[in-house]
């Protein structure tokens, strides 16, 4: 089924009654959350008391939380599956994307709390995907549906994330069981790990039944950085050896003036809103993308993400990896 837009984005939610816990509201009106959310895409929960941290809160919203495993961006687990929010630079802008689409599964609601708001800035901007979606041109979405996006990644000692760190595990048989599981290839060059995965362009939603633009190429691909940073990356590691790259899935290169139109129909259907200290940000994951503005001051956001979907079923964790192998 088709269902209609959002008015507005995020849809704000506010307390029934002076005092009103998060938990309480998701006790009551638990039956209606996912109609709710698939209706407006975002859901803010502001105003609210707060009996504990996201570990608690998230109890409500679903009841398995997901590790996050395959990672493409620097985070601290504080556990139980919470994580802290992106840690890149404060003055640097985290492009829209949905979480995980470089992946074949992926969680399906991503669950945000403001522990404290930046003193400027720091804003969470949303974007509909369906939206988005139509923004692209139907040459641009007819490439991508046909041929798909491959991911190449190198992992090197001291440049972007190490593979210890993306796949939690200090072992090479821990990660390559990983990427056998995922339909991952890998291979060891020395010290230097490279992966190459083949994933979905578009995804269609479970429930909705729209068909939206999923993947990271824009993020991936060399030409995401600033020029300057582009001539560096490519003097110094040369196309095949860049730490994170994007191609279309049968190996050609992916212009990068399409991806510059796929950028700006991002850009085009951002919306905003400032964070209060102990707002609760509920999306899901396919219908809306996220992203962060530049900030300063003290800007601390929690996450935790859940419901896996996708062609392929989510691999275990490292953890869980490491004890089969023994």
């Amino acid at each position: 089924m088709q269902m209609q837009m959002p008015a507005t984005c995020p849809q704000i939610i506010e307390p029934e009654y002076s005092g009103m816990l998060i938990e309480d509201w998701t006790e009551r009106h638990g039956a209606s959350l996912d109609q709710r959310l698939y209706a407006a895409t975002a859901l803010l929960f502001r105003g609210f008391s707060h009996r504990a941290g996201l570990e608690t809160m998230a109890g409500g919203f679903f009841s398995e939380r997901l590790g996050y495993t395959y990672r493409s961006t620097p985070r601290t687990e504080l556990g139980q599956h919470i994580y802290t929010a992106t840690e890149y630079p404060r003055q640097l802008s985290i492009p829209q994307h949905c979480e995980n689409a470089y992946q074949t599964s992926w969680p399906m609601k991503l669950l945000f709390h403001c522990v404290e708001p930046a003193s400027s800035g720091g804003c969470t901007p949303l974007a509909d995907m369906r939206k988005v979606t139509a923004a692209i041109a139907p040459e641009v979405r007819a490439l991508f549906r046909s041929k798909q996006v491959r991911y190449v990644r190198n992992y090197r000692a001291g440049v972007d994330l190490p593979w210890q760190e993306v796949f939690g595990s200090g072992r090479r048989e821990v990660v390559e069981a990983y990427c056998r599981s995922q339909g991952i290839h890998w291979e060891w060059i020395g010290e230097v790990l490279r992966t190459s995965q083949v994933c979905q362009a578009f995804a269609t939603h479970p429930v909705s039944g729209d068909e939206v633009w999923f993947n990271q190429a824009h993020l991936f691909h060399v030409s995401a950085l600033d020029a300057p940073a582009q001539e560096m990356m490519l003097a110094t590691f040369k196309e095949e050896g860049l730490p994170r790259h994007a191609y279309f899935g049968d190996g050609t290169p992916i212009p990068a003036d399409m991806l510059a139109h796929v950028r700006a129909a991002f850009d085009d259907n951002k919306c905003r809103f400032d964070w209060r200290k102990d707002d609760v940000l509920l999306i899901d994951n396919m219908l809306v993308s996220h992203g962060r503005d530049p900030y300063e001051g003290a800007r601390k956001v929690l996450v935790c993400m859940a419901e896996p979907y996708g062609a392929v079923k989510p691999a275990a964790t490292a953890t869980a990896l490491a004890a089969a192998l023994g």
